[in-house]
């Protein structure tokens, strides 16, 4: 139909259809990418995931069995269990995860040195994940100045952790936990949110954490859903190689995906947040910013497979024979 002839509301529909796919692919520019990759490179956020896992093992670990003995004196709720259901362990790597979380009278038997070890080792863990604030959003660090904070964020976490299991517990018929996954977005986003917050000593305001939170829930909840399909797996493997050892190593294999998530994410949140600040300093790229951005990178592409080629046709060819 031409465009004369086209009713105002067609036309209008179709100005809305547009501005809704400037707006989805605005954050495909191969600029926004970059920047993005760039920040992540130079906070190292591959070392910085792998620093947060190995945190977070050691901090976690003993909280858990520490956890598993109290609650189960107070109650009956098995924290092994309720690991072995959620993920759908079975066989060695089910008998690893009950071995090494299933509470027993002796691991009741808890010492002031050892109480200490754990709040020491749960403090660093907040530093750490302290020092990915301040350096995505390139902040003085506060070190052991924002301890209080740390054991604030530690109270929260176990909120969190509560209300998560809580969701996981309820009845889902899929494998994949996908309801129990997109009921926990929210939570999640709310906690990041408040996570950045706490640990950065306010210094960065809820609004500008908002593209972080969300990024890092959507992020988390698409990885828990994979970690129900894969983990048994993991577990089986590596519990039948190296016995309840090889639990830990899956445990820190699946805590490195979720830290990589949060760093990752880090990293997003703050470039959108400066790309909307600049929106709202009316700094607007043209309509067709996306199709141009990747119109020259392609071109760039192919002409460096074309002089890669004749690099290589050359040196094939070998040396010109000698006269």
């Amino acid at each position: 139909m031409p465009r004369s002839e086209r009713s105002p509301e067609a036309t209008t529909a179709e100005n809305r259809g547009r501005r809704l796919l400037r707006t989805l692919t605005f954050w495909l520019r191969p600029a926004f990418t970059l920047r993005a990759l760039g920040r992540f490179q130079r906070i190292a956020g591959f070392d910085r995931s792998m620093a947060l896992a190995s945190s977070a093992l050691t901090a976690l670990v003993p909280l858990v069995i520490l956890g598993a003995a109290v609650l189960t004196s107070v109650g009956s709720y098995d924290i092994a269990q309720q690991l072995i259901t959620r993920y759908g362990l079975t066989g060695e790597g089910a008998a690893a995860v009950d071995s090494l979380f299933a509470p027993e009278e002796e691991k009741a038997d808890v010492s002031v040195i050892g109480v200490l070890f754990l709040a020491v080792s749960a403090l660093s863990f907040t530093r750490a994940l302290q020092r990915l604030f301040e350096q995505t959003w390139e902040l003085t660090s506060l070190s052991v100045r924002n301890t209080r904070n740390g054991l604030g964020w530690l109270l929260s976490g176990a909120c969190y952790m509560a209300i998560s299991g809580l969701i996981q517990s309820l009845p889902n018929e899929s494998r994949a936990h996908v309801l129990s996954a997109v009921a926990e977005l929210p939570v999640t986003a709310v906690f990041l949110v408040w996570s950045g917050v706490l640990l950065s000593a306010r210094r960065i305001a809820w609004r500008d954490l908002v593209p972080f939170g969300v990024t890092g829930a959507v992020a988390i909840a698409v990885y828990s859903v994979g970690a129900t399909l894969y983990l048994p797996h993991l577990f089986n493997t590596s519990a039948h190689r190296y016995g309840v050892v090889g639990a830990v190593f899956a445990m820190i294999s699946a805590l490195f995906a979720v830290m990589l998530c949060v760093v990752g994410a880090s990293v997003v949140g703050r470039e959108v947040r400066d790309e909307l600040t600049r929106i709202s300093h009316g700094e607007r790229t043209p309509d067709d910013e996306v199709r141009r951005q990747w119109d020259a990178m392609v071109d760039q592409a192919r002409s460096r497979w074309r002089t890669a080629r004749r690099q290589v046709t050359r040196r094939r060819a070998g040396p010109p024979p000698d006269d």
